[in-house]
């Protein structure tokens, strides 16, 4: 988050968990397996087309 808003913020991460939920929800054909929308373990996510 600090890439994003270009400062430290202490905040909840789970707002940003549920926005990913969300979106793979819409996106993917199998949310459970997502293949466009991917977690890259200690930096974030990553989408793929």
């Amino acid at each position: 988050m600090e890439k994003v808003w270009g400062q430290e913020i202490h905040t909840d991460t789970g707002t940003v968990t549920v926005h990913i939920r969300r979106l793979r929800e819409k996106l993917e054909s199998d949310p459970s397996e997502p293949s466009h929308v991917e977690t890259v373990w200690g930096v974030g996510y990553r989408y793929r087309s």
